[in-house]
């Protein structure tokens, strides 16, 4: 008998019934992809999505009758309706047949030993023209006699554009310490190598590369057929780096390309930073800030020297504010960072002055004695002024009665006077 003869599509479901599976109707499971024709059997997958640039694995198995030996497996793409002819293989065990243009050496069986009789293709590079319906044959002897017999049902496969990203695996990521970036390409097939490129795109948006970076390349074979391509980038990590977006980037044959990215996070953390206000006086408030920049952000705590009680805490900044400040607020205030397992102190002296004491150069306390200073000038000038002004007086009135005498003792000339004016002796 020769399998490869057309049969009605009635008479395969009729002998895939009686002659591939169980006779118990309860065992009985029947596969829209499998196709028998007496005890050949062809199991097929009815539809396949794949994705540009990347590959498809199209399943395929087979049984024989006995005395028939598998020797050859041709695949198809139908561009007819019988789907059997030359210009239409797209694979062939045997190495002088040709095959379509385009399909050369991009279609490999999963398993290379026919006895297996696992008919399986995988198709690297796929693109979007290798959409359409497949069909398998398998050639081989009966009874010293070329035979063979093909699938009824064809695979349909269906490829859409590049939507798979890769995979960007980050660790735990510390300042001044080597950290590697691993990128894994979507997709397990064995075609070309893609290119594999790495970006890094700063606080300012523009994309440039990590300086002092190490890439290297590799591709790991899982099986025969699958392999998985992977890419590092090795850098020094710093706080410059903390929440920057780190990019890879895979191009494939024919152009198609995709990328994956995530943001980095860099444990690191800068110097403690304190400050507060100068010159507090009592009733005033006294203001004490704390801040560590940081990540992930410190557990900030004031407390004051010698005491173990936390006056205020926060994360990545606290201040510390004591209302009607006293001079008993006055002392050593100590600001404790603690970042994952460091832990940082900066430490500060406070002086809180008293409204009673006078501080030489303040405003306040000089004026005092400036008014003090001044109001004795002004006495001084005052009593000053009046002694001039009653030593003025005096002088007037002597020289008054000296020309009062004077015009007395020139008034008249007659002897009574000049009587009058002779001294007794």
């Amino acid at each position: 008998m020769m399998v490869e003869k057309k049969v009605k599509e009635e008479e395969v479901v009729a002998l895939e019934i009686t002659d591939c599976f169980p006779e118990k109707e309860d065992d009985i499971r029947i596969s829209t992809s499998q196709q028998c024709y007496g005890q050949y059997c062809i199991t097929l997958s009815e539809t396949l999505t794949a994705e540009a640039g990347l590959c498809v694995v199209i399943p395929c198995s087979f049984t024989t009758g006995f005395g028939f030996t598998p020797r050859h497996i041709v695949w198809y793409k139908c561009k007819y309706t019988t789907c059997e002819y030359y210009d239409e293989i797209i694979f062939h065990t045997n190495k002088n047949i040709h095959v379509q243009n385009g399909f050369e050496g991009r279609v490999s069986l999963l398993e290379p030993d026919i006895r297996q009789n696992n008919c399986s293709i995988i198709i690297n590079d796929i693109k979007e023209s290798d959409s359409g319906s497949y069909r398998i044959r398998v050639n081989g002897e009966r009874n010293l006699r070329e035979d063979g017999f093909a699938s009824i049902q064809r695979t349909t496969v269906s490829v859409e554009g590049l939507s798979q990203k890769p995979r960007v695996k980050i660790p735990t990521l510390k300042e001044g310490q080597q950290a590697t970036l691993t990128c894994v390409a979507p997709g397990l097939c064995s075609g070309s190598v893609p290119e594999i490129t790495w970006t890094w795109r700063g606080a300012r948006g523009t994309d440039s590369y990590i300086t002092g970076n190490i890439t290297s390349f590799r591709t790991k074979n899982l099986t025969a057929f699958t392999q998985r391509h992977i890419s590092t980038l090795t850098f020094n990590s710093s706080a410059e780096h903390h929440n920057t977006n780190v990019t890879c980037k895979i191009r494939f044959t024919g152009e198609k390309t995709t990328e994956g990215g995530s943001t980095l996070k860099v444990n690191y953390v800068k110097e403690v930073n304190v400050t507060w206000g100068t010159n507090v006086k009592e009733g005033e408030t006294l203001n004490l800030t704390c801040s560590v920049e940081s990540f992930p952000p410190s557990l900030i705590m004031w407390s004051k020297l010698g005491s173990d009680i936390t006056l205020h805490n926060d994360t990545g900044s606290a201040t510390l504010s004591i209302i009607n400040a006293t001079t008993e607020h006055s002392g050593q205030y100590v600001c404790t960072a603690k970042h994952m397992n460091n832990t940082l102190q900066e430490n500060i002296n406070i002086t809180v002055t008293s409204a009673r004491v006078k501080h030489c150069g303040s405003y306040s306390t000089v004026l005092p004695w400036i008014v003090a200073g001044v109001s004795l000038t002004l006495n001084a000038f005052c009593i000053t002024y009046i002694w001039f002004l009653w030593n003025s007086r005096k002088k007037v009135n002597i020289h008054q009665e000296e020309r009062t005498y004077m015009s007395l003792q020139k008034a008249d000339v007659s002897p009574d006077y000049d009587v009058i004016a002779q001294h007794v002796n």
